[in-house]
């Protein structure tokens, strides 16, 4: 396709994480949807971005509402009317959507910085957009105490700044979560999440990470606080069984995590994070 069918954009288009995606332009095409049998076709505006993705279309919720289509991200289906009123289902496969969508996660996405510059002759805003590296975190904090509670700030903000930081989080103190305690059992009524499990996969149970005194230690303390608070619950014959991971923080304390790595493997949608 030639670049001279785009026509100019001039908006912005921010990625998930607030990132500016440079836009090439946009252009018009008649799209066909068919599952073999009955089709629907309709005219799509389409946005020419350049940003790595395991995908080559994605399709917004204007073009959806338009054709009237219903998408099942659980059964990987889409259905839409024809012009004559016939229902076409749009199949997808599980293997194929798991796979682009892992191969969607390994691709690292940039940061974009976006000026604007003197005007063109035509009177067109000209934008000037230049790749950034992704900002790292503060290193050096401020602690600050209230009640007993200990918290950090970035040591770049002004001393009003930090005060009225410190005045706000003095008001609310209740209103955060300082431990596992503080953050009970959540109902299943109110918030359950269920994973989409592939029934051709058995279960795995790792084999036991031996950890040092010190180690052992901190999972021992970690575990008990998210027993004591409802978190987790033990069982005596489980179908998978995962290790624990202690990944050193920068205050040089330890954070438990569980190794998610095999249950990924059994997950036919949206895989869990490799480690949380």
């Amino acid at each position: 396709m030639s670049t001279n069918l785009l026509r100019p954009y001039t908006g912005c288009l921010d990625g998930f994480v607030g990132d500016q995606v440079e836009v090439h332009g946009h252009l018009e095409l008649r799209t066909t949807f068919t599952d073999g049998t009955t089709s629907c076709t309709t005219n799509i505006r389409y946005l020419v971005v350049k940003a790595p993705s395991a995908y080559n279309i994605l399709l917004g919720r204007p073009a959806l509402n338009r054709i009237g289509a219903v998408a099942s991200t659980r059964h990987i289906k889409m259905k839409l009317p024809s012009l004559e009123g016939v229902m076409i289902t749009i199949n997808s496969d599980q293997k194929e959507a798991k796979k682009c969508y892992e191969n969607n996660l390994k691709t690292k996405r940039g940061v974009f910085s976006v000026t604007t510059g003197p005007p063109r002759e035509d009177g067109v805003t000209r934008v000037e957009i230049a790749r950034e590296n992704r900002p790292e975190p503060i290193r050096d904090v401020v602690e600050q105490k209230i009640g007993g509670k200990t918290f950090k700030l970035g040591w770049s903000l002004s001393p009003e700044m930090q005060d009225q930081v410190v005045e706000v989080i003095a008001r609310h103190l209740n209103a955060f979560a300082w431990s596992a305690s503080d953050m009970p059992g959540i109902d299943p009524d109110f918030l359950c999440h269920r994973l989409t499990m592939d029934p051709q996969v058995r279960p795995v149970r790792q084999r036991r990470r031996k950890f040092n005194e010190e180690r052992h230690r901190v999972v021992r303390e970690e575990t008990k606080k998210l027993l004591k608070a409802g978190h987790k619950r033990e069982i005596q014959y489980p179908e998978w069984l995962a290790n624990v991971v202690l990944v050193k923080k920068a205050s040089r304390k330890w954070r438990m995590c569980v190794d998610f790595t095999d249950l990924n493997k059994a997950c036919c949608t949206v895989p869990s994070p490799g480690v949380d």
